[in-house]
């Protein structure tokens, strides 16, 4: 029988990644992590955490500015991006102490170096601390890389000022007078209201016909409602031509309807995406297991051509979440096991943290009918909240699909605050088949916004 060095190396830090080892243990297999930079991946180091350190500052400036309006009356409102910076690092070192800490009391080796993949059961990697070239062999190898952002090949994308998200992040001094944002998706939107917020003057240039184009079209439409009433200008169908420099500024420029128009910028962000890292991973031989956009190549359990090698997150595509990157992992570590798939991936929640935010899960009215299913539409408009109307958070509104027949939950979309939290609940009535009745029949608590789903059941 061949020995190996592990059961079980996971190459990449992030949640798909070390939350795949923690589960590789409770089975009893001998677990490496490979990191070549800090762990927590890029959800906890330049995406997810660090946005929504900053976007909380953002929120309460903003309603340091607005305060008049609730009887608060507040001097000039400053926003130094350097102290926000700061709290933001202090934010991130502690749930990386977090990680580590946890994976030291499971008795998981964190190796920190730059991996290659080299055959079926072999990964090398440059050692962080001492540049030497070391190897390990293992039973099994998770790729759990994530993504770095995609920059389009874009004139003037190289010019000062130009960023993606991860140089966005680390800013400092006083926000951007003029800001612009290629791209209407999630990152997009996200940065958008926390730029808004710090008093910057936002425009968002998107190709397609609408922002997000992922999720309901309602949902779009009202976020890009939502967006223009605070003041942030929305492009749609407005393509990027180029970005170039003009009287000692950016100017993006774009075409409406075939005719050439510019947007001026102190800064402009690059939000048009993410690329695979796995085939600067895989070494020659094993580059057939790379697909479609670089992406590496699985089946419904996760594992590549290579019986092997499985990938998680967004080194494979799919949806891209860091909880569903740690999902799909402690579903390949079964399938390695030879367990069923602790986790359902039919009903995976997306969320938006926009303002107010947005949430969805399951499928919607559009997806239903091209489906064929029967299904009947709840709404409830949230200006008839409390909590909403307490909070000042306008337009909103919860809908819930169900089957026509049984009632039974087959999706939701909500704009509204809380959201993400109140998506929780959505999800697991529709993992356990429950209906409208079972849902209006439970007592919700007043004055909050979680009512809303039992008021929209009823």
């Amino acid at each position: 029988m061949t020995e190996y060095n592990y059961d079980l190396v996971v190459i990449g830090a992030g949640p798909g990644g070390y939350e795949a080892a923690f589960e590789a243990v409770k089975y009893g297999m001998k677990v490496a992590v490979i990191e070549k930079d800090k762990v927590g991946g890029t959800c906890l180091n330049r995406g997810c955490v660090p946005t929504k350190t900053i976007m909380r500052s953002s929120e309460l400036a903003k309603e340091e500015r607005e305060g008049d309006r609730i009887g608060i009356r507040a001097s000039a409102v400053e926003v130094d991006l350097d102290a926000v910076r700061a709290r933001k690092d202090e934010v991130l070192d502690v749930l990386r102490e977090g990680i580590e800490a946890g994976l030291a009391k499971a008795k998981i080796e964190l190796i920190h170096g730059l991996a290659l993949v080299r055959d079926e059961h072999t990964v090398s990697y440059t050692d962080a601390k001492t540049g030497e070239s070391k190897e390990v062999s293992s039973k099994f190898i998770l790729i759990a890389t994530g993504g770095s952002p995609f920059i389009p090949p874009i004139s003037g994308a190289e010019l000062e000022g130009v960023m993606d998200s991860t140089e966005l992040l680390e800013q400092g001094g006083t926000p951007f007078d003029d800001f612009v944002i290629i791209g209407g998706g999630v990152i997009g939107v996200e940065f958008a209201n926390v730029y808004h917020g710090f008093g910057s003057h936002v425009t968002i240039v998107e190709a397609m016909d609408r922002l997000i184009p992922t999720v309901d079209k309602e949902l779009a439409r009202s976020l890009k409602m939502s967006l223009q009433k605070d003041g942030v200008e929305v492009l749609t169908k407005c393509p990027v031509v180029r970005i170039e420099q003009a009287k000692g500024r950016l100017a993006v420029v774009y075409t409406d309807k075939d005719e050439e128009k510019s947007v001026p910028a102190d800064a402009v962000l690059m939000a048009v995406g993410r690329r695979s890292d796995v085939p600067g991973l895989l070494s020659d031989e094993l580059q057939h297991l790379a697909g479609e956009r670089g992406r590496l190549a699985v089946d419904e359990h996760y594992r590549s051509a290579s019986p092997s090698i499985y990938g998680i997150g967004d080194a494979i595509g799919g949806i891209e979440l860091a909880h569903t990157a740690t999902a799909e992992g402690r579903n390949a570590v079964a399938h390695m096991n030879g367990a069923e798939p602790p986790i359902r991936m039919d009903t995976v929640p997306t969320c938006i943290y926009s303002m107010p935010e947005i949430a969805s899960v399951g499928i919607s009215a559009d997806e239903a009918k091209s489906q064929g299913l029967a299904v009947i539409t709840k709404k409830y408009a949230m200006g008839a909240n409390g909590k909403t109307v307490i909070e000042d958070l306008g337009r909103g509104y919860i809908k819930l699909i169900a089957d026509a027949d049984s009632h039974i939950l087959l999706g939701a979309q909500l704009m509204c605050g809380r959201a993400t939290d109140l998506v929780g609940e959505l999800a697991l009535v529709i993992s356990n088949k429950l209906t409208l009745e079972d849902i209006s029949s439970t007592i919700h608590p007043h004055p909050t916004f979680v009512e809303a789903i039992a008021e929209a059941a009823r």
